[in-house]
């Protein structure tokens, strides 16, 4: 086991830190969601589905 960790210790690395990274982006996301923010710039003049995502 020990020999395996230690061929394959730059792809766990890496592996955790893309987890990481993409763990933070979704726990962003869910408080930016939970606060009420949209994901859009609310700039509809200038959007082609502009009826579509809000109703003010």
């Amino acid at each position: 086991m020990p020999a395996w960790l230690t061929d394959n210790l730059g792809t766990i690395v890496i592996s955790l830190i893309l987890l990481a990274v993409v763990a933070a982006i979704l726990i962003s996301m869910i408080r930016n969601r939970k606060k009420g923010k949209s994901s859009c710039g609310c700039d509809c003049a200038h959007c082609g589905c502009c009826g579509s995502c809000r109703k003010d």
